[in-house]
């Protein structure tokens, strides 16, 4: 079927509601209104206000309950509305959430998924165009992935509320009304990654709302005789180091793009451990394509402080004149 990444998202939820009576979503104006972005709409009529539970305005409440929810054998699903909200519950998350399975020696599994729309690209102000990555990727007990398509929507929200452990579930929220088939096969692990595109000269690796451009950039370089391997990382932590280095190994060079910005983000974690693991198989230095080091600009200003796909093409070009 083809489904929009926010309608596959829905549907995803509708079947683990349906599958399962002890999940149940949280989160504000997610159960009359269906969410700001309507992933959860339908969902409240359907299964009732007891298991789609519209919240107070309090987003450590909202998590705080899913702890004590999920201690009770539940398995909720947090719904943070923006980005740039999730700040007041980093606390409980980072604190309680991320270590509770450690703290009682594995006795008490944390099934709680926290989803949170991110990034920028839909025209809007800071807190609501963020890309908080690095913060949960950073924190050990936390599992954090991001689908960029509607299939990987589908069946990685399944994967990560059937999921012992607490996942940050970031959904590139530019990328909600992007159509494309849904299989629910669910070919790859949650923590796998994906190639999208193979090549042959170089290795571009993205994730969440940077897939879509740096596959743009690949069939321009194609059109002008470069051979460009995309890579949809899918897992940010863990990370599939695996797929990325055996990739390397055949292109010999390696080029990292995210929305977040450069100095201390995904990129430069996975530059690491691919020189670690593959240094001798690198013709060039890895390159970073990201956000800026600054906050996030007014939206008029957003598509100059993105990265795109020209700047990508400008780093397969540096990359390749080495």
């Amino acid at each position: 079927m083809t489904r929009s990444l926010a309608k596959a998202l829905n549907d995803g939820l509708r079947h683990a509601l349906a599958s399962d009576p002890k999940v149940l979503l949280l989160g504000e104006d997610i159960g009359r209104l269906g969410g700001v972005f309507r992933v959860t709409d339908g969902l409240r009529a359907d299964f009732g206000d007891s298991r789609v539970v519209d919240t107070p305005l309090g987003e450590a409440g909202i998590v705080g309950t899913a702890i004590g929810l999920a201690m009770r054998g539940y398995r909720p699903v947090c719904e943070i509305q923006f980005d740039g909200f999730v700040y007041p519950a980093v606390n409980q998350i980072v604190s309680q959430l991320a270590k509770y399975r450690h703290r009682s020696q594995g006795a008490v599994a944390m099934p709680v998924v926290i989803r949170i729309p991110y990034g920028g690209g839909i025209g809007s102000i800071e807190h609501h165009s963020e890309s908080p990555e690095a913060y949960f990727a950073h924190t050990a007990g936390l599992r954090v992935v991001t689908p960029a398509t509607p299939d990987d929507a589908y069946t990685m929200i399944g994967q990560a509320i059937a999921c012992e452990d607490p996942v940050v579930f970031l959904e590139p929220k530019r990328r909600y009304w992007t159509k494309g088939e849904v299989t629910g096969t669910g070919g790859l692990g949650l923590h796998q990654a994906g190639v999208v595109r193979q090549g042959t000269d170089v290795t571009v690796v993205a994730y969440g709302p940077m897939v879509a451009p740096a596959l743009e950039a690949a069939e321009v370089a194609d059109a002008e005789g470069r051979s460009v391997e995309v890579i949809d990382l899918r897992s940010l932590a863990p990370l599939d180091t695996a797929t990325v280095v055996d990739s390397v190994r055949r292109t010999g060079r390696l080029i990292v793009t995210h929305e977040a910005p450069l100095t201390h983000g995904l990129g430069a974690e996975l530059a690491a451990r691919v020189q670690d693991e593959a240094f001798y198989a690198l013709e060039a230095p890895v390159i970073r394509v990201t956000g800026y080091d600054t906050p996030y600009p007014p939206s008029r200003l957003e598509e100059g402080w993105l990265p795109g796909p020209d700047r990508i093409l400008a780093a397969v070009d540096r990359s390749l004149s080495y």
